[in-house]
């Protein structure tokens, strides 16, 4: 089994199978995935803006990391991975919901993922992985908002669903 195995799942993200990413996406069916959201010291959320390469959804800006577990790897350890590989730090990670989602690209592919959302807080460096990474920044809530208002085509579809519940639970 190679390292680009997703895990196919049930309403109740109870696992199925495994398949190769790309199928998956090609055929829409449901599988795990995990999103992590970033916020400082000032509560300002990481962002950035997707490689323009990327199979789906490139130059679009987005939360801090998403991808999806491999196979027998639980879901807060790959986004651990993930977030290392990608923006090149670690934090502690906090789960904060699951949804959801299914979103058909301009290119065929589709999204169909039972989404884990983990939220760390961070305040050092961001050292990204340039192809995985074109821009990165930290941005207020407000300032995203209103982009995402205004500009929604900038963002990638998950993380336009994701952000109001990310907000909501950072203000409790």
């Amino acid at each position: 089994m190679t390292s680009n195995h997703i895990i196919l799942v049930n309403e109740q993200d109870e696992a199925l199978a495994t398949m190769e990413k790309l199928e998956a996406h090609q055929k829409g069916l449901l599988h795990r995935a995990f999103s992590v959201f970033v916020v400082n010291s000032a509560n300002e959320m990481l962002l950035h803006q997707r490689a323009f390469h990327k199979y789906h959804s490139g130059g679009l800006w987005t939360n801090a990391c998403c991808s999806h577990p491999k196979p027998g790897e639980e879901v807060e350890e790959a986004a651990h991975r993930r977030l290392q590989e990608e923006m090149g730090f670690d934090c502690p990670l906090q789960k904060l919901f699951t949804f959801t989602y299914h979103a058909t690209f301009d290119n065929g592919l589709i999204e169909h993922e039972y989404d884990h959302v983990f939220l760390g807080r961070f305040d050092g460096e961001v050292v990204p992985d340039i192809a995985e990474v074109d821009e990165y920044g930290f941005f207020s809530l407000q300032e995203i908002a209103r982009q995402i208002r205004d500009t929604p085509e900038r963002f990638t579809y998950w993380f336009k669903v994701a952000f109001p519940m990310v907000v909501e639970q950072l203000e409790k």
